[in-house]
């Protein structure tokens, strides 16, 4: 059996310590960068992500290094697990530090704020050349790092290192599929984020379990919608990347975008929110880019649309609710939704 390559995790917050935990477990060779040195070192002295993952015993076999030059020094596989507001200029300081074989993979979720661009865009602007993947899907971090069941994609143009990725992270309790339509995986990623504050708002407000069943649905319409705009694959975005993910948000108590949502359904304001669960909540931006891309290709979302304002404050969740509720009838899809066609 060939040595496994050396991985890089760049993150050591809740998602990127579930997974440098995972590959470490595996028996892959696992470093983990992280901004916050004096937090690697506690990590490293106590087998504990103390903020993040307390209840996790961390294994021994995990490296642990502050310094970004020294911690992808030899890489094959660069795994970033940081904000997507943070992944360009992640990105811009590895260019000059990357070994020449190393290839790119991220569990980022999230648009370039500002601009609306694909991570992958980015990626190959910034590291051209280079084989990239995105690993996404339903899974909480915490139950990951439990060794929970779980299941997620890979989805890479290189058949051959979405397979590799897979392998490297396919355990006992957590499935590793692959594939290789980017785009769609990374779209479900992002935009289950903007539909999990409206379901979060809705059980704020105690609509009801109806109300949530709609919610989801139709977001999901909103997702194929843009999708097929933009060359996703239908098949895609029905999978563990789209649905999936859309599903698990919407429901799942541990989702920070749902969380927000509860909040604001409750009547709380979004800074003192956001204040409170003491993380990054993606919505936050990615609502704004959902809704720039819709309105590039003429599209009406108004589940999302809904939720961006919300977040802006320009309506409250009852007028956000009203407005839905007080939309004309209509066919539930609209003709040709499940044709494919690539941009």
């Amino acid at each position: 059996m060939s040595a496994q390559p050396l991985m890089a995790v760049l993150g050591a917050g809740s998602w990127g310590t579930a997974l440098a935990t995972l590959a470490a477990r595996n028996g892959v060779p696992t470093r983990l960068w992280g901004r916050d040195a004096e937090a690697l070192a506690a990590m490293k002295a106590t087998r504990r992500n103390q903020r993040y993952l307390p209840d996790l015993e961390l294994p021994e076999e995990l490296d642990y290094e502050p310094d970004l030059a020294a911690a992808v020094r030899g890489a094959k596989v660069v795994l970033i697990v940081v904000p997507s507001h943070a992944f360009a200029e992640m990105l811009d300081e590895l260019a000059p530090l990357l070994d020449p074989e190393a290839n790119i993979a991220w569990a980022t979720k999230g648009f370039e704020p500002g601009t609306g661009r694909f991570l992958h865009e980015l990626v190959a602007e910034k590291l051209p050349g280079r084989e990239a993947a995105v690993i996404t899907g339903p899974s909480f971090a915490r139950e990951v790092a439990a060794g929970m069941p779980s299941a997620v994609t890979v989805h890479s143009e290189s058949e051959a290192f979405a397979q590799e990725l897979a392998v490297l992270l396919h355990a006992p309790n957590f499935r590793a599929y692959s594939g290789n339509d980017v785009l769609g995986a990374e779209l479900g990623g992002a935009m289950k984020n903007v539909l999990a504050v409206a379901t979060g708002v809705a059980d704020g407000m105690k609509l009801g379990l109806n109300a949530r069943a709609g919610l989801i649905t139709r977001g999901m319409n909103e997702m194929l919608r843009l999708g097929k705009a933009l060359g996703a694959r239908p098949e895609t975005l029905m999978g563990l990347s789209g649905l999936g993910d859309l599903v698990l948000t919407c429901t799942g108590d541990l989702s920070r975008n749902r969380r927000l949502g509860i909040a604001l359904g409750q009547g709380i304001g979004i800074h003192e929110a956001v204040t409170q669960i003491g993380q990054v909540v993606e919505s936050v931006v990615t609502a704004d880019e959902v809704m720039r891309l819709a309105e590039k290709h003429g599209l009406d979302l108004p589940i999302s649309k809904g939720v961006q304002a919300v977040l802006h404050g320009e309506v409250t969740p009852v007028e956000g609710l009203k407005a839905l509720m007080a939309r004309e009838q209509k066919p539930e899809y609209p003709e040709g939704l499940f044709e494919t066609r690539r941009a």
